[in-house]
């Protein structure tokens, strides 16, 4: 019996509830979601209400090799590790924007892995690799390139999960779409490397576009031709790299630069962000997160306030609990909402001469942290742009490729990229709503894009979606801290 048809059986009457339900306009998801989707719902929850398995358990599987073959390029690279200013750079940037007693380890410096990803053209799904180099693929990969753009690809996985391999089918789908090379990180995961560990890493990956180390095989790659983009837990990491930037900017004296393999290398901006469903509140306390629940598969949080922050009870093993003990896998409880670790957490005067942002998410969980993000971003006059899906769940344009809802996705990414290429992303002047496309991309507004023909049904300026204030925002992650940290100081006892 298949892997596939192991997994499904146990879910199997739960789907048919759901398919009857959903026939009968009674499911929870059925003004909003069509068939398929709903299904796909219902399953990875339920998939995912299983018992956890330990971290390392779920680790080693979530980072199989999938095997190498059709239509994609890999060329694996190693970045070696540069000096440790890139390091102290990066703790300068946190000590710069800490607001009280935030703590945090501090990771070494080390070689990174990656991986440059691009479409194949021309062969089947099936179609062998053929046996070249390393460097012989990455030559191919640049040879079926058609922009002078890179893009630097942070996966997600919860910041403990998955690595480049289980991303290779999108990426690459990202890389035909857009007609630009992707070089996919395999960032240092938690809990064994908390923050800012992975914020080192994507430093070292960025640094290494812009002045590559002897023995790359990339050419120098202009900062304003650095695209950042990433789902999720990667989302937040691209977002945590791009505020270290800006943060290493404002705070340098003379010009912000880094010793980087024996060169001072300036610290310029990217050309810009696209981000897939970010994670940007560590914390998990907007009010999406309970209130869109029923339409996505995470796990909503359960845990009730009046009672201690206590971690997610899965069982021990050599990776967690970590020692001394902590209640998030990711940080320490006081830098919670620090602005690296929670990028929804930096303040609208923080983002000033961010390059362009855009952000893609379905009706989702994380859907407020990414609009208070947004929204922030606009404030600082950043040119953002958002697409929201409606109904559409996490990620759903790389977990239900196939669907329409995911080729529009994919259609919305590159016709930014395209934008951005040709200088059309500008911020908004006067009512976002009422720009001009012809004169350039929409900015500083949420097109909502409704499910049944995935078009854009209604444009809203960001100052105008409903929203908690800045100010109910930040006392939400106030409110979360100090629940995390009056929780470890128990589990620490």
């Amino acid at each position: 019996m298949s892997t596939t048809l192991t997994t499904l059986l146990p879910h199997i009457p739960l789907l048919i509830k759901t398919a009857i339900l959903h026939g009968l306009h009674l499911s929870p998801g059925s003004g909003k979601q069509d068939l398929r989707t709903e299904l796909t719902v219902t399953l990875i929850r339920s998939i995912m209400e299983q018992p956890l398995q330990p971290i390392g358990k779920q680790q080693r599987a979530s980072m199989r090799e999938t095997g190498l073959q059709g239509p994609l390029w890999v060329s694996k690279v190693v970045l070696p590790a540069p000096e440790p200013d890139v390091r102290d750079a990066v703790v300068r940037a946190i000590e710069a924007l800490k607001v009280g007693d935030e703590t945090f380890d501090i990771p070494a410096v080390l070689p990174v892995e990656a991986e440059w990803t691009g479409y194949r053209s021309g062969v089947s799904k099936n179609a062998p690799w053929p046996d070249l180099s390393d460097e012989e693929k990455y030559k191919a990969l640049k040879d079926e390139t058609t922009t002078d753009t890179v893009i630097l690809y942070f996966h997600g996985g919860a910041h403990f999960l998955m690595d480049p391999s289980t991303h290779r089918v999108s990426v690459s789908r990202l890389s035909k779409e857009t007609g630009a090379p992707v070089l996919s990180v395999r960032y240092r995961l938690s809990p064994q490397n908390p923050f800012p560990a992975a914020i080192v890493d994507a430093l070292v990956a960025y640094l290494s576009l812009v002045s590559p180390p002897p023995g790359s095989f990339h050419t120098a790659v202009p900062a304003n031709k650095i695209v950042l983009a990433g789902d999720s837990a990667g989302g937040n990491l691209a977002l945590g790299l791009l505020q270290t930037l800006l943060t290493l900017r404002r705070i340098g004296e003379g010009g912000a630069s880094v010793q980087f393999h024996g060169k001072q290398v300036p610290i310029d901006l990217p050309e810009g962000a696209a981000l897939t469903s970010p994670w940007c509140d560590i914390s998990r306390s907007m009010p999406s997160v309970s209130s869109n629940a029923y339409l996505d598969y995470l796990p909503p949080p359960t845990q009730p306030s009046d009672a201690p922050y206590l971690p997610a009870p899965v069982p021990a093993d050599e990776v967690w609990p970590c020692s001394p003990p902590r209640v998030d896998m990711y940080t320490n409880a006081t830098a919670v909402i620090h602005p690296l670790a929670s990028p929804v957490a930096a303040h609208t005067e923080l983002w000033k001469t961010c390059p362009p942002v855009f952000i893609s998410m379905g009706e989702e969980e994380l859907a407020d942290e990414g609009l208070v993000l947004a929204r922030r971003m606009h404030g600082a006059g950043v040119a953002v742009c958002v697409e929201q899906f409606e109904g559409m769940p996490h990620c759903f344009g790389l977990v239900m490729q196939g669907t329409r809802g995911s080729d529009r996705y994919f259609e919305g990414c590159a016709s930014f990229y395209r934008d951005l290429a040709a200088g059309k992303v500008v911020a908004a002047a006067g009512e976002a709503a009422e720009q001009d496309s012809s004169a350039g991309r929409r900015t500083g507004c949420v097109d909502f894009i409704e499910f049944r023909h995935q078009k854009t049904t209604k444009v809203t300026p960001l100052d105008k979606v409903e929203l908690p204030s800045d100010e109910k925002v930040d006392k939400l992650l106030r409110n979360a801290k100090h629940w995390r940290v009056e929780g470890e100081k128990e589990l620490q006892k």
